[in-house]
């Protein structure tokens, strides 16, 4: 076998959103999240990032039909640098939640690993995970 090439790891995940959510969630991401718009070909297309990663929504056609139920996505986890961190988020986040369009799934937590997260369900109805994980460079 040769030798494998490097990876940087799992830094993009892309979303379909419902016409209805779309621009409320984008916001979320944007104004709630704080990542920032990278590139956004067009009104149905925005790519977000942190400077490290990149979150594609994509405006999902009258043709199409998210179906939440059919994909094999759980959630999508933004990394933090401390557990302090999940705990701040968390705080800044759940009194603003109706405002937001989000609904906050579980509160902070420290599991068996050591992580410490917390999770909530964007405007379109991804559930994302706020996470510090110890044993992930930053």
């Amino acid at each position: 076998m040769s030798e494998r090439p490097a990876l940087l790891g799992l830094r993009h995940v892309a979303l379909w959103i419902d016409g209805a959510a779309f621009d409320r969630t984008v916001r979320f991401w944007v104004d709630a999240l704080g990542m920032r718009i990278d590139w956004q070909p067009d009104a149905d297309n925005v790519y977000l990032t942190s400077g490290t990663d990149n979150v594609a929504l994509h405006r999902a056609a009258a043709s199409r039909v998210v179906d939440h139920s059919r994909s094999a996505l759980d959630h999508v986890g933004v990394c933090v640098p401390t557990a302090a961190d999940v705990h701040a988020w968390h705080a800044r986040l759940a009194p603003q939640a109706e405002d937001l369009g989000i609904a906050i799934v579980q509160g902070p937590k420290t599991h068996r690993d050591g992580a410490t997260s917390f999770y909530l369900r964007d405007p379109a109805g991804t559930t994302v995970q706020i996470i510090h994980l110890p044993g992930v460079a930053h």
